[in-house]
């Protein structure tokens, strides 16, 4: 069974926006934190966003600042990544990931070693 799917990834232009869903199979997988991390080709997979349980705290990446919103659903078991203004260098496959802690630090809320599953990926394409 596969802890976490992603959707709403697709081909967009420039300047358009996205809105990324992931469900997690069992409410026991979004205990702890929620996250999003992205990997564009050739390079390594780089944080994005990420929400603890309580919802109170969100952090992000300094390159999606102002232009992307996390937010959760706890009741339905799901995390969402409004993407906003969208650029070319947004071009990735977009994972979810959730973490076994609630982490409250900036820190260890962006290290992809925080997160113990993950989803499969939604590609997001932003043409120019």
């Amino acid at each position: 069974q596969v802890p976490l799917a992603e959707s709403g990834g697709g081909l967009v232009q420039a300047g358009d926006s996205l809105r990324l869903s992931c469900t997690a199979s069992e409410r026991t997988f979004t205990r702890g934190n929620m996250a999003w991390f992205r990997q564009a080709p050739g390079k390594e997979r780089e944080f994005v966003a990420s929400i603890p349980r309580n919802g109170e705290f969100t952090y992000y990446a300094d390159s999606v600042k102002g232009r992307f919103t996390i937010s959760r659903d706890n009741a339905k078991n799901a995390v969402f990544l409004q993407m906003n203004s969208l650029k070319p260098e947004d071009t990735a496959v977009y994972f979810c990931a959730t973490s076994l802690t609630i982490y409250l630090d900036s820190h260890l809320a962006s290290r992809d070693q925080s997160y113990y599953y993950w989803g499969q990926g939604t590609q997001v394409t932003v043409s120019s």
